[in-house]
């Protein structure tokens, strides 16, 4: 049996907490490569989130996070560790005007 055409699957956008019907959502991958399907589940964005959402490439993003262990330690932790680190292989950020 086909699902209802009127169903509508809710998901929660991972900035927010905002609840959206999934047709309203943008789907967000976490290695950036949305298009790769296989074995993967996506989070959602809503779509002034996704908006907000800075699409420059995050190459080694997702690994220097596990690295850094976000999410196990304290906030202030962290950010002095990512910031480190990120000094240490990409060198100082410089606003640009």
């Amino acid at each position: 049996m086909w699902p209802s055409r009127t169903h509508t699957e809710a998901v929660t956008c991972l900035a927010c907490g905002e609840q959206v019907s999934r047709s309203k959502a943008r789907e967000y991958d976490k290695h950036g490569d949305r298009w790769d399907r296989d074995d993967k589940t996506f989070e959602h964005l809503c779509k002034s989130c996704h908006d907000d959402l800075c699409h420059y490439p995050r190459d080694e993003l997702e690994a220097l996070l596990i690295e850094l262990e976000a999410g196990e330690t304290t906030r202030e932790r962290f950010l002095s560790s990512y910031l480190e680190t990120v000094e240490e292989r990409y060198g100082t950020l410089e606003e640009e005007y």
